[in-house]
C-alpha cells in the first residue's frame, strides 16, 4: 500500500530532527569533505569544546612491504593473491576480487566467499575464474565466485563456488547462510561473446558444494546491472542496488509470493522468473514533491518516503528496466553500490554523482527503514578537490556494520584508497591505506578496496584490494568507538 503524503508528513513531524541519530551508525556527517554535519545534543553545545576521545585507532603506519599501512598494533596477513596462490584444483587464485561475506565453518574454520568481478569473454582474461564441472553457468564467461576457508593454524583452502557468470560486483549474505552474488553487466547472447544471458543473482553455498551444481539465475530478482543485496529477515523482502548511468540506476524491492514459498537454502533459485513483485522506489520530500534523483538531498538528516512502482519487464527482454520508466516514475541515483542490513533496515551506499546527476557529491550512505518507509541521508561526502593528498575520504562502496560500532567502509575513490570507520555518531577515522601503486613513480594509482567483512567472532576483518586481487585479513586491538 503507498504511503500517503499525510502519512510521510506525520511522521517526518515526529522524528523531526533526531531521526538522524538513531540506530548504530547515527548521523555519520562529519566525514572529511561533508556537506553537512549534524552534532548530537549535548555533545558540544553552548560554544563549549568537546571533551570525548577522538575515535579511532590512531595514525597510519606505512607498510615497508609497500602493501597496507595499519594503525600501530595492527597486522595484516595476506590470504589469497592472484598469480600467487592456487585452488585445491591446482589453478591460480582468479583476479578482480570484490564483494565478499565470511559464514562460521565447520571445526573453527571461517568460510568467505569471493566474487571476482570479471567481465567479457573469458578466453581474453589472464586470470579467470575456473570453470569445474557441474559448476558453470556460461562457458564463454570469465567471472563468478570461490570459496576460501581460513583454518584457525592458519591454513588456507580455496576453491569455485560458481563460475561462468560475468562481472560479480557485490551481493549480500542471507539469514540462511548462503551468498547472493550479483552480476553487474546487462549482456545478453552474443554480446561480448556470451552464450547466454547475464544481469541476474546466483546463489553460492559456502557450506554445501553439492548445493552448487547446476546454477541457475534468480530471474525473479531482475535482470539489470546487479550491484548489492541484502534480506530483511522479518519479511523475506529482498532489497537490490543498481549501478548504472544513462540514466541512473534504482534501488529495488523484491517480495517474495504470499503463498506457497518459504526462504531457505537453495530455495531462490526453484521460483519462476515471474515470482513475487519487483518494484523501484520513488520518493518524496516532507512537502509532498517528488525526488527524482537522491542527489538532491544537500543536508544529513534528509529524510524521504518511499513508495514502490511495479517493473514492467523485470526480465528487460527489449529494454533496460532502470529505462522502462518516464521522468516523473521513479527515484534515481547515480553508483548505487553496497548494502548492508543491520537495525532493522538496509544501509545504502551512492558512492558519487557528477555531471550525469542534479548535484555533485563524493559519496551518501542512506538508511531506509522498512516499518517508516522512508529513506534517511546518514553521510554525505563534498567533492574531494585533493585527492591524491592523504587524509580525506571519497567514493564510498562496499560496507560492513561493525561489531565495534559504526561503520567501516571500503573506498572507491580517486587517488589515494582507504578502509576507514565511521561512529555512530559520524565521525571518520582511518583504518587502512592502500599502499601498492600498480601504476608508476610519476603517476602513482591505488586500487580500490572491496569486500570489507569482519570474522564471525568480530576479531579480523577481511578486505580485498581489487588490482591485482588481494584478500587480507586485519588485526589487532579492536575497541569499542567512542561516540
Amino acid at each position: 500500500m503507498p504511503l500517503s503524503r499525510r502519512e510521510f508528513t506525520g511522521q517526518s513531524v515526529i522524528a523531526g530532527a533526531g531521526v538522524a541519530l538513531t540506530g548504530t551508525v547515527g548521523a555519520l556527517a562529519t566525514a572529511p569533505g561533508a556537506l553537512a554535519a549534524t552534532e548530537p545534543s549535548g555533545a558540544a553545545g553552548h560554544g563549549h569544546k568537546s571533551h570525548r576521545a577522538e575515535p579511532g585507532y590512531g595514525a597510519l603506519v606505512a607498510d615497508p612491504q609497500g602493501l597496507l599501512a595499519l594503525p600501530a598494533g595492527f597486522s595484516y596477513r595476506v590470504i589469497t593473491r592472484t598469480g600467487v596462490t592456487s585452488l585445491d584444483s591446482g589453478e591460480t587464485t582468479p583476479s578482480n576480487h570484490d564483494g565478499t561475506a565470511a559464514f562460521a565453518g565447520p571445526h573453527g574454520t571461517t568460510l568467505l566467499v569471493n566474487n571476482h568481478e570479471l567481465g567479457g569473454a573469458r578466453s581474453k582474461l589472464p586470470h579467470p575464474v575456473p570453470h569445474p564441472e557441474g559448476l558453470v553457468y556460461d562457458p564463454a564467461a570469465g567471472g563468478g565466485c570461490t570459496v576460501v576457508e581460513v583454518h584457525r593454524s592458519g591454513e588456507v583452502a580455496e576453491w569455485v563456488g560458481i563460475a561462468g557468470t560475468s562481472t560479480n560486483c557485490a551481493g549480500g549474505s542471507t539469514p540462511w547462510g548462503t551468498w547472493l552474488t550479483c552480476e553487474e553487466t546487462e549482456d545478453k547472447a552474443g554480446a561480448n561473446g556470451m552464450t547466454k544471458d547475464h544481469g541476474y543473482v546466483f546463489e553460492v553455498d559456502p557450506q554445501d558444494r553439492r548445493a552448487n551444481q547446476q546454477p541457475q539465475p534468480v530471474k525473479a530478482l531482475g535482470r539489470y546491472a546487479h550491484e548489492a543485496v541484502v534480506v530483511d529477515p522479518g519479511s523475506g523482502r529482498l532489497y537490490l542496488t543498481e549501478d548504472a548511468a544513462g540514466p541512473n540506476g534504482l534501488l529495488y524491492r523484491w517480495t517474495p509470493p504470499a503463498h506457497g514459498f518459504r526462504h531457505g537454502r537453495g530455495q531462490l533459485r526453484h521460483l519462476p522468473g515471474t515470482a513475487g513483485e519487483l518494484q523501484a522506489t520513488k520518493c518524496y520530500d516532507r512537502h509532498g514533491t517528488f525526488v527524482d534523483d537522491l542527489s538532491r538531498a544537500t543536508r544529513t538528516g534528509t529524510v524521504y518516503g518511499v513508495d514502490w512502482v511495479d517493473v514492467p519487464d523485470r526480465d528487460a527482454k527489449t529494454v533496460s528496466v532502470r529505462k522502462q520508466f518516464a521522468d516523473g516514475e521513479v527515484t534515481r541515483a547515480r553508483k548505487l553500490e553496497g548494502m548492508w542490513w543491520a537495525d532493522g533496515g538496509a544501509y545504502i551506499v551512492s558512492s558519487f554523482a557528477r555531471g550525469e546527476s542534479p548535484v555533485q557529491h563524493d559519496g551518501q550512505v542512506w538508511f531506509y527503514d522498512p516499518r517508516r518507509r522512508t529513506l534517511t541521508l546518514k553521510v554525505l561526502l563534498g567533492v574531494n578537490r585533493a585527492p591524491a593528498e592523504d587524509g580525506a575520504f571519497d567514493g564510498p562502496d562496499n560496507i560492513t556494520v561493525s561489531p565495534y560500532g559504526g561503520l567501516v567502509i571500503a573506498e572507491d575513490g580517486e587517488g589515494v584508497q582507504h578502509l576507514f570507520g565511521a561512529t555512530d555518531t559520524g565521525r571518520t577515522y582511518p583504518i587502512a591505506r592502500n599502499e601498492l601503486n600498480i601504476g608508476t613513480a610519476q603517476e602513482p594509482q591505488y586500487s580500490e578496496f572491496t569486500g570489507v567483512t569482519f570474522s564471525p567472532d568480530g576479531r579480523t576483518l577481511y578486505a580485498n584490494i581489487q588490482t591485482p586481487g588481494i584478500m587480507i585479513a586485519i588485526t589487532g586491538p579492536w575497541k569499542r568507538q567512542s561516540r
